[in-house]
């Protein structure tokens, strides 16, 4: 009878043996799932923080080529005004040599001066003629440059359009992908749950609890993807901020120009104005010389 007792008992030390490893082989399996599942999170998040970088980067890079495009069209107006500057200082020279000219013709022979006087009639025309080529000279450089202006404005827009449309398609590309990756996440985890149902019924509450973990982990990619939506709505809102912003900037310069060639025009009138009194003063200085002679 003690013996059948002795054997009973170790029988069931061993079932418990086996049931306790049985236990512990079901833990070791719920903790490499969590690990996979950790793990594939962990995948998730390196990828997307990849992918903001990389905006990042491209972000920076178009702000990089817009400061040096300003800075070339900075430049190309300075050089363009110093030529114009240099362009009437030398006609304004060639107006001061034709001058002493005029005056030495006038010193040597009093007797031509009526003859003089024609020739500097011919040359005054010749001067506004001049005078007027040069002005639709300036004329058709300042239509050719708002020309160039808006082509490479339409150019710009262009760019701007096609890097848009490139990064709609990388995005549609990503979101197809996820949807893939999901979908397969998803036959996997079917597959699983096959396989747990066919254990004993210990493991289904397990598997409940474990069900559980999976709909709070969507949850949570569901609320990581409203998350991400609303910050590309917000760098959406920010872009069109920031062409606006730039929209203006454009129409502070083209104004600045105009004011500029406005002002340009008041300078020419004024020194049109100063040749003028001078010529009247000139006419004065010879009547009285010829008074003088008479």
């Amino acid at each position: 009878m003690r013996d059948i007792t002795l054997l009973v008992y170790h029988r069931v030390i061993i079932k418990r043996e086996r049931e306790r490893e049985r236990e512990t082989e079901r833990e070791t399996e719920r903790l490499r799932e969590r690990d996979r599942e950790r793990e594939i999170q962990r995948e998730r998040e390196i990828q997307r923080e990849r992918e903001i970088q990389r905006e990042r980067e491209r972000q920076r890079e178009r702000d990089t080529e817009r400061e040096r495009y300003t800075e070339r069209e900075i430049q190309r107006e300075r050089d363009t005004e110093r030529e114009r500057y240099r362009e009437r200082e030398r006609y304004r020279e060639r107006e001061r040599y034709t001058e002493r000219e005029r005056e030495i013709q006038r010193e040597r022979d009093t007797e031509r001066e009526r003859d003089t006087e024609r020739e500097r009639d011919t040359e005054r025309e010749r001067d506004t003629e001049r005078e007027r080529d040069t002005e639709r000279e300036i004329q058709r450089e300042r239509d050719t440059e708002r020309e160039r202006d808006t082509e490479r404005e339409r150019d710009r827009e262009r760019e701007t359009e096609r890097e848009r449309d490139t990064e709609r398609e990388r995005y549609r590309e990503r979101e197809i992908q996820r949807e893939r990756d999901t979908e397969r996440e998803r036959d996997r985890e079917r597959e699983r749950q096959r396989e747990r149902q066919r254990e004993r019924d210990r493991e289904r509450e397990t598997e409940r609890e474990r069900q559980r973990e999976r709909d709070k982990e969507r949850e949570r990619d569901r609320e990581r993807q409203r998350e991400r939506d609303r910050e590309r709505e917000t760098e959406r809102e920010r872009e069109t901020e920031r062409e606006r912003q730039r929209e203006r900037e454009r129409d502070r310069e083209r104004e600045t120009e105009r004011e500029r060639d406005r002002e340009r025009e008041r300078q020419r009138e004024r020194e049109t104005e100063r040749e003028r009194e001078r010529q009247r003063e000139r006419e004065i200085q010879r009547e009285r010389e010829t008074e003088r002679e008479r």
